[in-house]
């Protein structure tokens, strides 16, 4: 499970409560292919940016890697992110320079999981045999019993493995700053579009050190972030 820093969770307790005063906000929280979250949040000098995008969006797919390409695929979108350089430009009177980022995504295959879990479940049934199995007047009973559990089990199998591979992939990453000059921090140019072509909004929140939220919204086109 993804760590909540403090900064992300006032973004959304903010971010929250501007819904609930704000009618006409609407807060784009679904998986929608083509459609970004962007997060950024001020505090004190430190400046933290939340990235929520689906798969689709990045590399084209929201499965584990099925061939070699995809692979090649993830593994340049995991390396593009990672430059903390590459997405996004500061004026240079604000000084900012980056502390930490963070990718993590969610397109993770189902298979090596179904194989332990699999496995776990064939041991226990042989345990469970050798030490409840050894009266004859109960095999009938045992081997009835038997036959239900499996049928339950293949069907929480079927239940699991549809629900794994129906999932919507997405990535999240984090970027964090430390500017020297944050009051001079009034606009972010962003090079999203122009590394990942499949986005066509971006839904920015720039929450303010007090507590002001600011909604952008970004098109294919647009690269300046104000608030």
């Amino acid at each position: 499970m993804k760590n909540i820093t403090p900064i992300a969770l006032s973004i959304s307790l903010a971010i929250s409560s501007f819904a609930y005063a704000e009618e006409g906000f609407r807060q784009h929280s679904a998986h929608v292919h083509g459609h970004v979250e962007l997060n950024i949040a001020q505090d004190g000098k430190e400046l933290l940016m939340e990235i929520s995008a689906p798969g689709a969006d990045v590399v084209g797919f929201e499965h584990a890697p099925n061939t070699s390409e995809q692979k090649h695929q993830l593994e340049n979108a995991i390396t593009t992110l990672k430059d903390v350089n590459n997405l996004f430009t500061f004026p240079a009177s604000a000084g900012c320079v980056a502390l930490s980022q963070s990718v993590a995504h969610t397109l993770e295959d189902g298979d090596d999981h179904h194989n332990e879990h699999d496995h776990d479940e064939h041991k226990h049934h042989d345990e469970h045999d050798h030490d409840k199995h050894d009266h004859d007047e109960h095999k009938h009973h045992d081997e009835h019993d038997h036959d239900e559990h499996d049928h339950d089990e293949h069907k929480h199998h079927d239940e699991h493995d549809h629900d794994e591979h129906s999932g919507h992939g997405e990535f999240n990453i984090e970027y964090s700053y430390t500017c020297s000059n944050i009051s001079a921090l009034k606009n972010i140019e962003t090079q999203w579009f122009k590394h990942f072509s499949n986005t066509k909004s971006i839904t920015v929140n720039w929450l303010s050190p007090d507590g002001k939220i600011s909604v952008v919204e970004l098109g294919k086109g647009d690269k300046t972030i104000s608030r």
